[in-house]
């Protein structure tokens, strides 16, 4: 799924500031600079002038941000590096997280928008990528996955 995407969804499902985003990116590393205009530009659709691609590198900042602004960092543990390319699987992954789902939070998530997703499917999209039963997860998944966390999240 487009980077930009996944930024607008969890944007929209929070109900968040361009500051509050700038803030959470932060987060995860104090050095990682980016500023309001930049964040209005990955958050503008694609054909809109002024529309920028969103990094790996920012959405990265930003999911790990979001975790430590939803769960809190621990002081006893250093920060954890920042992947370098994000993939479906991970975006699901450190949405997991963040919300601090179980199983049962994600199969609602899905059965919400009417796109129901077996036990054994689920996950392996959680599985190492070299494990036998590991499945990448694809575009339509990790849309219907937001907006039914979003119904969750914000109400229907």
């Amino acid at each position: 799924m487009i980077n930009n995407d996944v930024l607008r969804s969890i944007r929209y499902m929070l109900d968040l500031s361009d500051q509050m985003v700038i803030d959470i990116a932060k987060l995860a590393d104090a050095g990682f600079a980016i500023d309001k205009a930049q964040v209005q530009a990955l958050l503008k659709r694609d054909d809109e002038p002024g529309h920028a691609e969103c990094s790996d590198a920012v959405l990265a900042h930003f999911l790990d941000g979001l975790i430590i602004h939803r769960r809190g960092r621990d002081p006893g543990k250093p920060l954890r590096p920042v992947e370098k390319r994000i993939s479906n699987n991970i975006v699901l992954k450190k949405l997991r997280v963040a919300f601090e789902l179980q199983d049962a939070d994600m199969h609602q998530a899905f059965e919400e928008v009417g796109f129901p997703v077996s036990k054994p499917e689920l996950s392996a999209f959680f599985r190492q990528a070299d494990h036998r039963n590991y499945r990448a997860c694809g575009d339509q998944i990790l849309r219907n996955f937001l907006k039914g966390l979003t119904i969750m999240v914000r109400g229907a």
